[in-house]
């Protein structure tokens, strides 16, 4: 029965698509079947997997608007145990047309349970806005991972985030834990990267990650290959980095289920 994660932050540029491409494929290459959607009309995920643009295939826009079977959109990827249900362009239109649709916000919760099985994991790339796509995958979702970068105003927006997801747990799915935020972009060498990183801790608490992105440059050129970082460059800090983080994914997720209660990363 396959943990539903939704990456998501409203604010840009902040290594949500990186972390939802990277994590899903060291979750495969970690023997655990996982399935990674990309809910964004840019596609990043998708390319950034290795899919190059090609107008004929069908998307994640086919599934929702058009009502098709995902077994007809799924695709295999390069890295063995990942599959991809892509995104294109058509995707911003879909956000349009969801608006007058018959429960709207339960199309992809509708689609993604009947998948539950064939997979450990379900990782939704959202897009960095709140829209119905975004809304779509956090209600499938359950559990909400945060990418936060180790910047000046890293906190900006995050606090518009929660409060989404409290009223989101008040009306759509009640179920949606907080799976944890991770720190990304982090550089060792600056004072401000481990001043961030302490703030973002002490205020967060035990919701905050082991696990740290390092700000990496072999990280930041693998997408334009079209190859997660574990296929771009196992050696280097990036590719080390998110197999630690996927471990501890997978750790939380054995800790929640033999406890049979939240894990320590669960509530907001």
């Amino acid at each position: 029965m396959a943990r539903i994660i939704a990456v998501a932050n409203q604010k840009g540029g902040v290594g949500k698509t990186t972390t939802a491409v990277n994590l899903a494929a060291c979750l495969a290459a970690a023997e655990q079947p996982t399935l990674l959607v990309d809910c964004d009309s840019q596609a990043n995920a998708t390319s950034s997997i290795g899919f190059a643009k090609d107008p004929s295939r069908r998307t994640l826009y086919h599934i929702l608007i058009l009502e098709e079977a995902p077994e007809r959109i799924i695709q295999k990827s390069q890295v063995e145990g990942l599959d991809v249900i892509p995104a294109d362009k058509n995707l911003s239109g879909a956000a349009v047309e969801l608006v007058s649709a018959e429960n709207r916000e339960y199309r992809l919760r509708a689609v993604l349970d009947k998948l539950r099985d064939k997979y450990k994991f379900i990782i939704i790339d959202c897009p960095p806005a709140l829209d119905l796509l975004t809304l779509n995958a956090l209600v499938a979702a359950d559990a909400v991972l945060v990418p936060i970068q180790c910047e000046y105003l890293a906190l900006e927006g995050v606090s518009e985030l929660l409060d989404t997801l409290m009223r989101i747990r008040r009306t759509l799915n009640p179920a949606l834990e907080i799976e944890g935020i991770l720190l990304t972009m982090y550089d060792e060498r600056t004072s401000l990267s481990r001043q961030v990183a302490t703030d973002l801790r002490s205020f967060f608490g035990a919701q905050v990650f082991q696990s740290v992105i390092q700000r990496n440059v072999r990280l930041a050129e693998a997408p334009s290959f079209g190859k997660p970082i574990i296929f771009y460059d196992i050696h280097s800090k990036g590719a080390e980095s998110y197999a630690q983080f996927a471990q501890e994914v997978i750790a939380n997720v054995t800790k929640r289920t033999g406890s049979g209660t939240r894990s320590a990363h669960s509530g907001a």
